[in-house]
This record gives structure tokens, C-alpha cells and sequence, in this order.
């Protein structure tokens, strides 16, 4: 018998993975996402969503291009995973998400092109949104400046295309390299975490998804969990998966406070 057996779940339920499945559906994540669909349903050009590791950031990015209709929107999401990334490969890199075929070398071109597909996606009907997770790790003032240079185009109804960052809050110093950029944020909403009562919902909310209908936590390790986590929902996660594991292994179900302490302590984290 394994841990997942021993608690009646189907599955995981406190990976870090993203997985639509385990979205939990809160106040503060509703208005993040109302106020970034309104960013790209009037055009507004840039729109920008910060919060602190670990708060739900490519959650929302996922969310939210899942729920861009294609015959409504050409949306794509880029990852930034690395900061040597080059204002030319970020170039093609939009080109080829939007659907160019052959993508030319020279920069003059790709803009040419760029420019020639938005006017194209624009005429029929479409909306174009480019969402970008981890935007801090573009620390260059040249990739800024391009970002401008796309949102200076502009068709009969107003801008061409719409991008949304996602990034932890040094992405407002990445912005500040270009200042006519920063002045062009248009919508910006900030995540924190999750407040104790919320907390308490989301861990019952994923346990349900994969499967266990009971009290899986006591109410104290439940406050415990909160107290240690400050309501990031990646260090809730962890703390209930390693908490899992360890009241396995001595049988305790449900899974008491004093487990969460010490799971606590070999992570390191404080109330």
C-alpha cells in the first residue's frame, strides 16, 4: 500500500505541475483574469501581471489562453526560460506563433512580415495576444525597445496586438529600461497570497479533484499549513505532499499539526 491508497486518492493532488484540472477558482485570480480579458479585448496594447514566486502566475497565463477562443483570438504563450535570450530570436519566435511559415533572417523583414500578419489576423475579425511568462528574465533594453516598436503598429481600429507579461516584481525594473514602454501599461494587477480561510479551501479543493472526499487535514494542521505557507500556493503544495508522505509512514490519518511542523522544519520555513 502506498501513500495514495492509504489516503483513498485517485492521483496526486499537490504536484506543482500546472494542470488545469486542479485550477481553483478564486476572488483574487477572477479579477486578474477579468481585468487581463479587458486588456485584450479593447486593445489596450500592454498589460502586465506581477506577483512573487510561487503566487499562481503561469497558472493564470494557462488559464487564460485556454479560455481565448481561436475563432476569436490568434493567442500564444511564450516562456522566457533563460536571459541570453536576443531581440532577434525573440522576433521570429512571435513570427512563428502567430502563424508566418518561412520567417526571414534580417530584422527589417520580420517586421515587414509581423506587420503583414497582424494586418491580416486584424481583417478577419480576430484578436492578436501574446502572453509571456517570466518576462524579468529579459533584462535588455533593446528587447524593450522592440517590445515598443511592436505596439507603434497600429491598423483603422487602433493597435495591432496585445501583450501580456507575467514576471515576478523585478519585471517593473526590466520595464523601467525603456520608460516610454513602462508608460504604456495600460492594465497591471498584482497577486499575492492566499488569505487563511482560502488556504483551507484550496488544499479541500485539490484533494476533492483527485478524489478524496475526507478531512484529509485536522483544522489545526490546516491553520499550521496557512502559518507556514503564507498563502503561496506553491509552498502549500509542497507542505501537503511532503505532510502526505510523512504521516504515511506512521499511519496517522488524519494528518495532525505536529506533522506540518515538521515538515516545516526540514523545509526550513517559519511562521
Amino acid at each position: 500500500m502506498d501513500h495514495l491508497e492509504f489516503y483513498n486518492l485517485k492521483e496526486y493532488p499537490f504536484s506543482n505541475s500546472v494542470d488545469n484540472r486542479f485550477y481553483f477558482d478564486n476572488e483574487q485570480h477572477s479579477e486578474a483574469l477579468l481585468r487581463l480579458k479587458y486588456a485584450v479585448d479593447t486593445m489596450k496594447g500592454l498589460a502586465v501581471l506581477v506577483g512573487d514566486v510561487g503566487t499562481g502566475k503561469t497558472t493564470l497565463a494557462r488559464r487564460m489562453l485556454n479560455e481565448l477562443p481561436e475563432d476569436k483570438y490568434e493567442a500564444a504563450l511564450l516562456v522566457v526560460i533563460h536571459t541570453s535570450v536576443t531581440a532577434d530570436w525573440l522576433m521570429k519566435k512571435i513570427a512563428m506563433q502567430i502563424g508566418i511559415d518561412h520567417v526571414q533572417n534580417s530584422k527589417l523583414e520580420i517586421l515587414s512580415q509581423l506587420y503583414n500578419k497582424f494586418l491580416e489576423i486584424n481583417e478577419s475579425g480576430r484578436k492578436i495576444v501574446v502572453l509571456m511568462d517570466e518576462v524579468q528574465m529579459l533584462e535588455s533594453r533593446e528587447i524593450m525597445e522592440e517590445f515598443r516598436g511592436l505596439l507603434n503598429m497600429e491598423g483603422p481600429a487602433g493597435k495591432l496586438i496585445t501583450f501580456i507579461f507575467f514576471g515576478l516584481p523585478e519585471l517593473d525594473n526590466v520595464l523601467a529600461l525603456d520608460e516610454p514602454l513602462k508608460q504604456r501599461v495600460a492594465v497591471k494587477y498584482t497577486l499575492s497570497g492566499l488569505g487563511e480561510n482560502l488556504t483551507k479551501d484550496y488544499v479541500k479543493h485539490r484533494l476533492k479533484v483527485a478524489g478524496c472526499e475526507d478531512e484529509l487535514f485536522t483544522n489545526e494542521a490546516l491553520d499550521a499549513i496557512h502559518g507556514y505557507s503564507q498563502g503561496v500556493p506553491r509552498l502549500i503544495n509542497t507542505i501537503c505532499d511532503n505532510s502526505m508522505f510523512e504521516g504515511f509512514l506512521i499511519k496517522q490519518k488524519p494528518i495532525g499539526k505536529d506533522i506540518i511542523d515538521q515538515v516545516a522544519s526540514n523545509l526550513e520555513l517559519k511562521v
